[in-house]
């Protein structure tokens, strides 16, 4: 605080020749977007360095004792879950219903409601609970929990600003941060931009579009200093592609709409059920099973089953060995659903990624198409399963075209989006996320009235005494 203070007196000083009270003020009120962003940027390249060497401690194993994920994933499941259902249960899943619910609640009367979302608990919780489900094998990202983890940032600095400092827009707060957390997560700047503006509010963009540009970019330099350059994929090879190609990529795109609509409407069902089950040891028991079962299909399938499957969009995209077995996109679709519904900490961006960009691999397998063709139809795979569980094509096109600097194809990218789109919206009216949003803000809600209920009777029964 007396830092604080003291940097108001001296910007004051240096500003008060110009007698410049506007340029002052502007200068403060920006400050906690800069500092929470280069704090976001700095946590989002810790959590990616963790999580990647979870996914390599998880292959090194494999490789020396496949036979131990038997044990070790439903192990992992089990530890996951109750990280999260112990110490932070908001924690749990992806992290962007979560943000988008802290930001509905932000005019609600009660602080409390954010602070359940939005937290330094959270933060915590939510990085142990992924990384120990993904070194479980657990089929997660790590990218929609760095949203909800740098959205917690940007709160928690807004939490900390004096009374006497300018106010500062909690909701502005929390948009900024959820877009720095994308943009940082993926490299993905723009996509941090058009993900704030379509998927986590309505408010005009001129309201706040000096902060959110602002702490975009502090949080991108940020991570880019700590990785230096880089794409989150790299450069596939887009050359030569012809218009004849349209052919194909109109029906992949309304294939991998439709599987990310499926793939999400099987999460929520699943989610459900296990929200259903009253007694721990059934919650336990569905535990075990889903790790015995995500195990068994990596052990006598495919070890791709694992993890976070960016390795396979890697593999897909930068070598000769496009070719990937027909299961490939079963799995990849079946392993959110399960890993997603055991209530643990993890993200499904990448692992919908990597499913469409298996649906994609496999159908140019079948059709005998060039590279170069795979790629484009691994790139719009990516798009529309993205585009089927967000359920927002912009923000879908924008990450796909930024994180592997193909704007060449972006007619075909933003094609699929928008066909995807169609019909994923046909499959289910709100998005995956959405109905997520819904449940955490009724969770909360029911939470505060049965936490009422329970101190009026107290404060009936210490009358009655």
């Amino acid at each position: 605080m007396k830092f604080l203070i003291k940097l108001k007196e001296y910007i004051k000083d240096r500003f008060s020749s110009i007698d410049n009270e506007n340029l002052t003020r502007s200068f403060l009120k920006s400050l906690p977007f800069w500092l929470a962003a280069f704090i976001s940027g700095g946590v989002a390249v810790l959590y990616a360095n963790l999580f990647s060497l979870a996914e390599k401690g998880t292959r090194l194993i494999y490789e020396w004792y496949s036979w131990s994920f038997f044990i070790i994933t439903p192990l992992c499941f089990v530890l996951a879950w109750w990280l999260a259902d112990k110490y932070s249960p908001f924690a749990r899943g992806s992290g962007i219903p979560q943000v988008t619910a802290a930001i509905n609640l932000t005019n609600s009367r009660s602080s409390k409601r954010v602070n359940s979302l939005l937290s330094i608990r959270v933060i915590l919780v939510k990085v142990l609970s992924s990384l120990v489900m993904v070194f479980g094998g657990g089929v997660i990202g790590r990218e929609g929990p760095t949203i909800q983890i740098s959205a917690s940032i940007f709160k928690k600095v807004n939490d900390f600003l004096p009374d006497w400092y300018p106010k500062i827009s909690k909701r502005n707060m929390i948009v900024t941060g959820a877009a720095a957390g994308l943009a940082a997560a993926f490299n993905t700047p723009l996509g941090g931009i058009v993900f704030a503006i379509e998927e986590l509010t309505k408010t005009h963009f001129n309201l706040f579009k000096s902060a959110l540009l602002t702490g975009v970019i502090i949080a991108g330099l940020t991570a880019l200093s700590f990785l230096g350059p880089y794409l989150y994929l790299g450069y596939p090879n887009l050359k030569g592609i012809t218009v004849g190609i349209i052919i194909m990529i109109i029906p992949l795109a309304l294939i991998t709409g439709a599987a990310g609509s499926g793939m999400g409407k099987a999460i929520l069902y699943l989610f459900k059920r296990k929200q259903a089950l009253k007694t721990k040891s059934k919650k336990l028991l569905f535990l075990i099973l889903s790790g015995l079962v995500i195990a068994a299909l990596a052990i006598f399938l495919d070890e791709r089953m694992f993890g976070s499957g960016k390795e396979i969009m890697i593999t897909s995209l930068f070598t000769d060995n496009k070719e990937l077995p027909w299961y490939m996109p079963i799995l990849r679709l079946f392993g959110p659903v399960i890993s997603f519904s055991t209530g643990a900490s993890g993200g499904i961006f990448a692992p919908t990624l990597s499913a469409g960009a298996s649906i994609g691999a496999v159908c140019a397998n079948w059709f005998k198409m060039t590279s170069v063709e795979t790629n484009l139809m691994i790139l719009c795979g990516m798009t529309g399963c993205l585009t089927g569980v967000t359920r927002s094509p912009f923000t879908s096109s924008i990450i796909v075209l930024e994180m592997t600097d193909s704007h060449n194809v972006i007619f075909y990218i933003m094609l699929t989006a928008v066909l995807a789109n169609l019909i994923a919206s046909s499959v289910s009216k709100k998005s995956f996320y959405d109905y997520l949003k819904d449940h955490y803000i009724d969770e909360i809600i029911k939470s505060e009235e049965d936490t009422n209920g329970q101190s009026d009777e107290g404060a009936k029964a210490h009358k009655e005494l």
